[in-house]
């Protein structure tokens, strides 16, 4: 999925360039407080998942990313992106693609499937009368559609899609300039097994091609076997960041969703059970 010469050059680098650096951050969504004192660091080359329950402040984190949320200006606090604290949002766009379920319901059901995809090149929604796609543009649509299962698709307006293929959609739309980085918001959400199972396949296919991938989710069964860090958040803090074979365990999990927990393992996938105890006289209970 990457452009000739870019997969060379992002392994050659792979590593060693920190796309985020938080430094006692604060940041709020209104009157509510998301983060106080919030340090962390993301490098290129690195898949990691950002993991905890809903309202934990994963997608608050990624709309730091992105620049939709912006940190509380004071002394002793840091936000660097790509090692720049001042950031053009053009260049932004073209190093970060993003697959989110706001952007999936942010598209109106009269537009087609191709130019759910062409508006990536132009950060819309849609295609204007004013945005003049050029035939480079077109022939990247193109080729992403048919990567990506879609190309019967082109012409098929966006609300007689399923959720799974507006899912692929919106991938496709986040890999047109071919991103150094891949941020996912909950990408499994809402889709049945068989788009899930498409779609896991897809991101794996994708991590092992150069594109470095950045999960959020609250589902571990959406974690492919490539990711290999997790960082842990609870109500805006950072409450475990290591590698995802130490954190993806009973306990860990079982203290961050706030409930006892089993972790089973099967073909690099985790799944998550109800923890079972055994009681009084040998009797077992599921918490």
């Amino acid at each position: 999925m990457n452009q000739e010469g870019g997969l060379s050059a992002r392994l050659t680098n792979a590593g060693s360039i920190a796309y985020l650096e938080l430094r006692a951050v604060e940041a709020w969504l209104g009157p509510r407080p998301v983060f106080n004192e919030l340090s962390l660091q993301l490098q290129l080359g690195e898949h990691t998942v950002l993991l905890g329950p809903n309202g934990s402040g994963k997608s608050s984190l990624l709309k730091l990313l992105s620049r939709e949320l912006y940190p509380v200006v004071k002394p002793g606090s840091l936000l660097r992106i790509f090692g720049s604290e001042t950031v053009n949002l053009w260049e932004l766009r073209r190093r970060i693609g993003m697959v989110s379920a706001d952007l999936q319901s942010a598209y109106g059901g009269g537009v087609i499937a191709a130019d759910v995809v062409l508006s990536g090149f132009f950060g819309s929604v849609g295609i204007g009368r004013s945005q003049q796609p050029t035939a480079a543009m077109q022939a990247r649509v193109r080729a992403l559609m048919e990567e990506l299962g879609l190309a019967a698709l082109a012409r098929r307006p966006y609300a007689q899609l399923s959720d799974g293929q507006r899912r692929r959609l919106l991938l496709a739309r986040a890999l047109v300039h071919d991103p150094e980085l891949l941020v996912l918001d909950e990408p499994t959400n809402g889709l049945d097994l068989q788009a899930k199972h498409q779609l896991l396949a897809i991101l794996r296919k994708l991590a092992g091609s150069g594109t470095t991938l950045l999960l959020a989710t609250h589902q571990i069964e959406a974690i492919i076997p490539e990711i290999s860090r997790a960082v842990l958040l609870s109500q805006g803090q950072v409450v475990g960041d290591g590698p995802t074979a130490e954190l993806l365990q009973d306990g860990p999990l079982s203290s961050l969703f706030g409930t006892p927990l089993q972790v089973l393992m099967a073909n690099g996938y985790r799944q998550v059970l109800p923890a079972q105890a055994v009681g009084p006289a040998g009797c077992t209970h599921v918490h």
